[in-house]
């Protein structure tokens, strides 16, 4: 093999190693990209929201269970406990809220402006039904943390074999 094709061959194989990388980077966080929208802020805030934000922002989950509750964790940092509409739709866990604007300073510019701002919804499947009017949420360190118990149905049970 000549040189030029040693070349072409080692920038083939490194292109293809970027393009599978980038690949499974989105397949496992394609869920967490969000879509942030104006929403009802004001007139300032929106001309704000127009200059710093991108529009799109990471609000990655986890979703856990065991045998009585599935436990979903989001990362939506910047926020207080009220700030959330929480909402079970059919097999989703549906967060919504409004991230806004926080003015720090009123004087120089930025420079790196990679925070996102607006409204925002999440729909998160979950493995299990649940029993929506049961569910507890919490919001700490800019985790929320909602915890629904299973439905009777879908609960596991072990059964104990007695001896006679």
């Amino acid at each position: 093999m000549s040189t030029l094709q040693q070349i072409k061959s080692g920038v083939s194989q490194a292109w293809d190693n970027l393009v599978e990388g980038w690949q499974q980077l989105y397949r496992k966080a394609a869920g967490a990209i969000t879509r942030f929208t104006k929403g009802d802020a004001g007139e300032e805030e929106q001309r704000e929201l127009a200059l710093r934000s991108a529009g799109w922002g990471m609000l990655p989950a986890e979703v856990f269970d065991d045998d009585e509750k599935v436990v979903v964790r989001m990362e939506v940092p910047g926020m207080e406990s009220g700030d959330f509409d929480i909402q079970v739709v059919e097999n989703y866990l549906v967060v919504s809220g409004q991230k806004r604007v926080e003015r720090e300073r009123s004087e120089g510019r930025f420079h790196v402006l990679e925070r996102a701002y607006g409204r925002f919804e999440r729909a998160i499947p979950l493995p299990e039904e649940v029993v929506a009017d049961e569910a507890k949420a919490r919001y700490k360190r800019g985790v929320l943390e909602v915890t629904l118990p299973k439905s009777s149905a879908r609960r596991r049970r072990r059964i104990e074999v007695k001896v006679n």
